[in-house]
């Protein structure tokens, strides 16, 4: 079982595609990982991002794709109209079935893409996605509309639905996610005060995609996902997540 991250490297190792790699291998599923970009970022704040060449993030999909036989694929950090458009194309390709976590800002608050990648990311990337992840920040940008509750998340869920199936995360609506894949559905979830929250998106989108691998239905994947980055939350330290709580260290 072998699943693709498209994304950021965080140096820090709480997010982008290190963060992906590790919750695919906590899940048992293999992980190939294409990087979008490089960041100088640690959990607390974001310094500086260099963009790779949307041409060479073509090339990564490529010369993986050539060996590896891989049907779900996730997008967390894109950056640019350039490399979105990129992504997208390759997708398309080789019939990549996409999470895509829409990456907008970082959890510290330093933007992690251009300010004009909204229309790209609903022109190009959400037409051909499964699932796209966004927080409620996201799903604002995305929809248009402000969110203040979860009667907003839904009217926001509905919008974006029209377009692709969407589940609004529930860190910001006391743990509840709004997910609509035709058929609107709000799933409970418990809301963990901690600290330890750096990369909980893509611990998110790449536990569904995980979950997806795996053959389960995608309301299921969506669900053991939740109450995966839940535990890995209660687990962590260092304001991180810690997929790996199950298994003994030495």
């Amino acid at each position: 079982m072998i699943a693709m991250t498209i994304a950021g490297f965080d140096p820090s190792g709480g997010a982008g595609v290190l963060n992906d790699i590790k919750t695919f291998a906590a899940l048992g599923v293999y992980g190939v990982g294409v990087v979008t970009a490089l960041t100088a970022q640690n959990i607390k704040k974001v310094e500086d991002i260099d963009p790779v060449d949307a041409e060479f993030v073509k090339k990564q999909i490529d010369v993986v794709l050539e060996e590896e036989q891989i049907e779900y694929a996730k997008t967390g950090m894109l950056y640019s109209d350039e490399i979105i458009r990129a992504v997208a194309s390759k997708a398309s390709e080789y019939d990549l079935k996409l999470v895509v976590d829409p990456v907008l800002v970082a959890g510290s608050g330093g933007f992690l893409s251009k300010k004009d990648v909204r229309k790209s990311i609903i022109k190009h990337l959400l037409p051909i996605a499964k699932l796209t992840t966004p927080n409620i920040l996201e799903a604002q940008v995305l929809s248009g509309i402000e969110i203040e509750n979860e009667e907003d998340a839904i009217k926001a869920a509905l919008k974006i639905g029209k377009i692709c199936n969407v589940v609004v995360t529930g860190g910001h609506l006391g743990g509840t996610e709004v997910l609509y894949n035709g058929t609107l559905k709000i799933i409970e979830g418990e809301l963990i005060k901690s600290e330890n929250t750096h990369g909980s998106g893509c611990t998110y989108s790449s536990a569904i995609v995980a979950g997806l691998v795996k053959g389960h239905e995608l309301e299921r994947a969506i669900k053991d996902a939740g109450e995966f980055v839940r535990d890995s939350i209660k687990h962590g330290g260092r304001g991180t997540l810690n997929q790996f709580w199950k298994f003994k260290t030495v």
